[in-house]
């Protein structure tokens, strides 16, 4: 597959995607609005209401017009330069990169093989993979929490579903949520556990973390062969290594969420795959179909 990697810039606070200073850029190449919508293959219409939409939310003019064609204000040429610059430092990488929480990435690896992308995936957390995104250093953002998505206000899809379930080293465990009171806790911070975490202040559960890790495998590996210690895990990061308690299965369900930070066609198809076809892979995996 070939990739040509694009990116959105906000400017003044207002968010822009590529197909503006694609637009620009036809602008400037060819000097004429008409020329410049046929390149891209849109109506004159939707190009000229792309432009008047950007200089609307931006207070100044972007494009001017004489009777001998179109061409970029001062504002306008810098913006174009400005986001050139951006997007020469964006070619240098062929491969999509991909970042988001162990959760999604984990997932995202699985997909990604069975479609055939080839992409750089790094595991992290929900925050870490949002500042790196908010410097244009990812493609594809991957979140564990969807309270994040929210949060940033951020144009998600929805990929999956998963909830938590209680995990300890103890053979039994407990079958109501009122025999958590006095538990020991690992807690996995900027994690879905948020969930976990404010069902038991609200039932007023009296618990205490005591011990906190960076991913699910080291949570996992701190509550082995101890009965007295507990965490939530994703369902799907169990699935197959060990089993655990479904106490809080329906209060904490929530989505995987994935942004395609610098969109393109082939990323777009992809996600296409993801909703269509990939959800099979997704039920065999031990989350739950977002369809």
């Amino acid at each position: 597959m070939e990739f040509k990697p694009t990116l959105n810039l906000e400017i003044n606070g207002v968010k822009f995607t590529y197909r503006l200073f694609d637009a620009l850029e036809k602008i400037s190449e060819t000097w004429s609005q008409r020329e410049a919508a046929k390149s891209l293959k849109i109506s004159h219409a939707v190009l000229n209401r792309r432009i008047r939409d950007a200089e609307d939310k931006l207070g100044f003019k972007l494009v001017y017009t004489t009777g001998a064609g179109s061409g970029l204000t001062p504002q306008g040429v810098s913006i174009l330069v400005k986001y050139q610059q951006y997007q020469d430092r964006l070619q240098e990488r062929s491969i999509p990169f991909t970042c988001g929480g162990p959760v999604s990435t984990g997932l995202m690896d699985v997909l990604s093989k069975h479609y055939g992308l080839e992409t750089v995936i790094n595991s992290s957390n929900d925050l870490i993979a949002l500042e790196m995104a908010k410097k244009g250093l990812v493609d594809v953002l991957l979140l564990d929490d969807p309270v994040h998505a929210f949060m940033h206000n951020l144009d998600f899809t929805p990929i999956a579903r998963d909830h938590l379930v209680l995990v300890s080293g103890s053979d039994e465990l407990p079958e109501t949520v009122q025999e958590l009171n006095g538990s020991k806790f690992v807690e996995i911070p900027h994690s879905a556990q948020r969930l976990a975490w404010n069902t038991l202040d609200q039932l007023r559960i009296d618990y205490e973390i005591v011990e906190l890790c960076s991913s699910p495998q080291n949570a996992l590996k701190m509550v082995s062969g101890n009965d007295d210690l507990y965490t939530f895990l994703n369902n799907s990061f169990i699935s197959g290594i060990t089993t655990g308690s479904g106490l809080l299965a329906d209060d904490t369900m929530h989505i995987i969420s994935m942004v395609l930070w610098n969109p393109n066609p082939h990323l777009e198809d992809f996600l296409e795959f993801i909703l269509g076809r990939g959800q099979e892979i997704i039920e065999k995996w031990g989350f739950k179909r977002i369809d």
